[in-house]
Order: C-alpha cells, then sequence, then structure tokens
C-alpha cells in the first residue's frame, strides 16, 4: 500500500508500525534537504539529521522505502511504500 502526505516543517510521520517517526527538517541550503529520523523508546528517544541532496528523489529510513514526490523550504511531499 502506497500512501502520499505532504509534511511541514517540524511535522512528524510515523512510518510503520513498529518502525521509526520522521520528522521534515527543511533545508539548510537551496540544494539540501533534511529529515529527522527519531527513535523512542519508552520515555527516553534521540533523533538525528539526515541530509539528502535536492535531486535524490528515493531514499530508505529504517528499511521503509520513501520517494521524495516535491520539496521546498517549507514543505515536502512524499509517497511511503
Amino acid at each position: 500500500m502506497n500512501n502520499s502526505v505532504t509534511l511541514c516543517v517540524g511535522d512528524v510521520l510515523h512510518l510503520k508500525r513498529g518502525k521509526d517517526r520522521i520528522v521534515y527538517g527543511g533545508m539548510p541550503s537551496d540544494s539540501v534537504y533534511s529529515i529527522v529520523q527519531m527513535k523512542r523508546d519508552g520515555y527516553q528517544g534521540f533523533g538525528w539529521n539526515l541530509f539528502y541532496p535536492r535531486s535524490k528523489s528515493e531514499i530508505t529510513i529504517d528499511g521503509v522505502n520513501i520517494f521524495v514526490e516535491s520539496v521546498n523550504p517549507d514543505e515536502i511531499g512524499l509517497r511511503v511504500g
């Protein structure tokens, strides 16, 4: 099942049951976008920024394939499969 979603900066998406959550971190430059990968274990959690070139449209986070449909400094369009 593929589902499309648009995330604004700071919006959280739970990838799948048993998988991590991601947050759109914006674009630190015109050619790079950032996605924050977050892990939680009970009351503790941590996250880190993943940086991708704007031209990269297929990424994998925590074993989940993600297709980046569109990206700009304010929001990102993703198709999670």
